[in-house]
């Protein structure tokens, strides 16, 4: 295959995944307005995830605290994935499985937002992490694969899944931080 057609593919088998879909949109605009409704009431918008989705809950993060494509209010959002110090000691003191849930019990408040970002839908610390905030009564929302396993449990520790289409670990991360860009986007009109 040439480098023309490896590249086509590539794009065709990306838009291919991104259609429209009512049930995702609603989502998406139910998540932007319980971001609104977090930064009204002064609560914080906590991020996390492993390796390639670290990165991600990182660079939303950013763009929610300093700007996306205007100048706007700050909205107050942290990456847990960020803190070397504190994931090195949580995992070597307690255990890798609680390197999320237990930032979140420390700086985690009623009334927050807690996005976990998951590509497999299976990393066990983020799921911890979500079902400590749900407990502590901070809004839990999950990215995901649309066929995420565990349905049930994950239902009931989460608030809003968005899970995206794709099978390959790949298209699921461009289809993140595509969700993420696009809440961000629709923040940025909503703040002056």
């Amino acid at each position: 295959m040439s480098d023309s057609d490896f590249i086509n593919k590539y794009l065709k088998d990306f838009s291919s995944l991104v259609q429209p879909n009512d049930s995702l949109v609603n989502k998406i605009i139910s998540v932007k307005e319980i971001l609104l409704t977090a930064k009204k009431n002064n609560n914080k918008i906590i991020l996390f995830g492993n390796g390639g989705s670290a990165a991600d809950a990182q660079h939303i993060s950013t763009e929610l605290v300093v700007r996306y494509k205007k100048n706007r209010k700050s909205i107050p959002a942290i990456s847990l994935s960020t803190d070397t110090s504190a994931l090195t000691a949580i995992g070597n003191d307690l255990s890798f499985n609680k390197i999320f849930s237990r930032q979140i019990e420390s700086i985690g408040n009623k009334g927050d937002v807690a996005i976990g970002i998951s590509t497999s839908g299976r990393s066990l610390n983020v799921l911890n992490g979500l079902d400590l905030a749900k407990k502590k009564k901070i809004i839990a929302v999950f990215l995901t694969r649309k066929d995420y396993p565990n349905k049930a449990k994950i239902n009931k520790i989460t608030d809003i899944v968005l899970g995206v289409p794709g099978k390959e670990t790949a298209r699921i991360q461009e289809l993140h931080i595509l969700l993420g860009h696009l809440l961000c986007a629709s923040l940025d009109k909503t703040f002056k």
